[in-house]
This record gives C-alpha cells, structure tokens and sequence, in this order.
C-alpha cells in the first residue's frame, strides 16, 4: 500500500513527478509543485485528455484563450487534449499536491 502525502522529496529544484499506474491508454501520476509554475517561453498541449485534482495546495491554470482558474485542496478540472495551458501559480509556502490522470 502506497499514500499520495509520502515520500515527497524534502527539497525540489523541480517539479516532483511520479506516475502511479500506466497501462497502454491510462497513465495516473502524482506532481509536487512548491511554487513551480509552466516555462513562461510555451504552452502544454497535449496529445491526451488530462483530469486533475488538487489533492493538497492552490494553483492557478491559465489558458492560451486567456482565462484561468484558481484551484484549492479538493478542486478538479477536465482539460481536453489539445487544449494550449500552463500552471501560471503553485503556492511556494506549501506543497501543491496534484493527481493526474492521462487518457484518449
């Protein structure tokens, strides 16, 4: 049995990323952000749909059409693939804790 609040590095130069389950269509990962946020140089856009949740922490999403979304401990969004976003904010105080999920 594993738990989403352990193990996370004491110090992170980056973004913490562990994928908790993959299979051909289906990747479940776990990201840390301590007040990291997207290259501001690029856009993610993805080739699969994403659904995350804050599991712990605040972060911001902003879109390339130029809307954001604030997001808070138990939050979630749908982002369609194709969908041009980046992370604009992560709490840099508190871990930001999320749960990825990647899928057709």
């Amino acid at each position: 049995m594993n738990n989403i609040f352990t193990g996370i590095p004491k110090s992170l130069q980056d973004e913490f990323f562990e994928v908790l389950l993959t299979d051909k269509s289906l990747k479940i990962e776990r990201i840390v952000s301590r007040g990291h946020r997207s290259p501001a140089s690029g856009w993610y856009d993805q080739e699969q749909n994403e659904w995350v949740m804050v599991v712990r922490g605040k972060a911001i999403i902003s879109y390339k059409d130029g809307t954001s979304v604030h997001l808070k401990t138990g939050d979630h969004i749908h982002i369609p693939a194709h969908t041009e976003h980046r992370v604009a904010w992560t709490d840099p105080d508190n871990d930001t804790i999320w749960l990825a999920v990647h899928y057709p």
